[in-house]
């Protein structure tokens, strides 16, 4: 994995200030494809909706996508028809500069709720960026879209003859229930539509939707996919090894953004990974690890590396997945804290604690009970997570 693909094919990026909070930080981005792109979505699962979802999703489903046009610093959520008309106008004045039609440009906003877009300003900006775009510009759209995020977010894969880059920004209110976030994942390869919506799916369960912060679902959550078939290669269809591999390394670019998000969640110190086995089943296995990563008793623990297995093995019990206690072990890093359900003492308990001083490490649950396993990405909860939060808006 790379920060970023520069040879990415038919693909241009522009950022601008813009002015919509602070001075001088970039707050509006622009992702804009030479050719008309295959697309594929996943949106909030929040059903308070903000308006650009609700102006891109329908968009998205027509399956073709040109232009993506972001801004941070404001959701554009809770604001009524106004927020919709708002919403529509940003669409119609990127499609106009960059001359396509309004169906074929995404419109995706994040920041605080609530309050209305300046649209003085976006008048005058977003016409701006069409004379920006350029195909080194990537890493300008992935600051702009930031908002507590600490830093940008890019990843990136090449195949045999194609590119898949990804950005992304998330650090609170991320929760397993897709979107989480905003993510654009690009690739110049050709790739059937059908193939390309399923792929994208799968993987966002494996990745932006296997990971947790706080146990928050923002109103203005999306994740999208753009194929523009600029590599010149021939058409991925599903079904064949291209198509494993193009969903291997597209997976693996939206895993390396998600773990990315956690591990700069909001006052977090800690990347955790909880991974589950030998449950009864794969879906119980996931039950299980979501129960655990979203625990704020588990959480509060990693941040003060205490190796408290009960509270993990609780978690697991409430979960709703089939646990026998008599049969559940239980590891930090390689440590072993509990053997058939029992303590295995205060030695290993010490090993344990100098597992979780470190900033990533893996707590494994294994129940014993069948061939089912999943894995969940967490961070720790911390003093930091309250002092950002509890003036968001100042």
């Amino acid at each position: 994995m790379g920060k970023e693909i520069k040879g990415i094919k038919g693909f241009k990026f522009a950022a601008r200030a813009a002015g919509i909070k602070k001075p001088g930080k970039l707050y509006l981005a622009l992702i804009y494809s030479e050719v008309p792109a295959r697309c594929a979505g996943v949106f909030t699962a929040n059903k308070v909706v903000a308006a650009p979802v609700v102006v891109t999703a329908p968009r998205i489903k027509g399956g073709t996508c040109q232009a993506v046009l972001v801004n941070s610093g404001n959701a554009n959520a809770c604001t009524g028809e106004q927020g919709l008309k708002d919403a529509l106008r940003c669409g119609e004045l990127a499609a106009r500069v960059l001359g396509v039609s309004e169906d074929v440009v995404a419109v995706s906003s994040t920041g605080v709720i609530g309050a209305p877009l300046p649209m003085e300003r976006l008048e005058k900006h977003v016409p701006l960026l069409a004379g920006m775009l350029e195909a080194g510009g990537a890493k300008g759209v992935a600051e702009a879209i930031m908002t507590t995020d600490s830093f940008a977010k890019l990843s990136d894969s090449r195949g045999s003859d194609y590119s898949i880059l990804g950005l992304a920004k998330g650090a609170g209110m991320i929760h397993p229930d897709m979107a989480t976030m905003l993510g654009f994942a690009l690739t110049d390869a050709r790739v059937e539509e059908k193939f390309l919506g399923e792929a994208l799916r799968r993987c966002v369960d494996r990745s932006f939707n296997s990971i947790t912060v706080d146990g928050d679902t923002s109103t203005n959550d999306m994740v999208l996919l753009l194929a523009n078939g600029m590599a010149g290669g021939p058409e991925i269809c599903g079904g064949t090894a291209a198509a494993e591999d193009f969903e291997k390394r597209l997976g693996a670019v939206l895993l390396d953004l998600a773990k990315m998000i956690v591990r700069d969640g909001e006052g977090a110190t800690k990347l955790v990974t909880i991974q589950i086995r030998g449950a009864a089943s794969a879906v119980q296995a996931r039950q299980a690890a979501r129960s655990v990563a979203t625990s704020s008793l588990v959480k509060t623990a990693f941040f003060g590396e205490d190796a408290n297995w009960g509270r993990i093995i609780a978690a697991v019990g409430y979960s709703g997945a089939d646990v026998d206690p008599d049969r559940v072990d239980i590891r930090f890093g390689d440590v072993p804290v509990a053997r058939q359900g029992l303590g295995t003492g205060k030695e290993l308990e010490e090993q344990a604690t100098r597992v979780l001083q470190q900033a990533e490490f893996t707590v494994t649950v294994d129940l014993n009970l069948g061939d089912g396993e999943a894995a969940y990405y967490t961070s720790d909860l911390t003093y930091d997570y309250i002092k950002i939060n509890a003036d968001y808006r100042t």
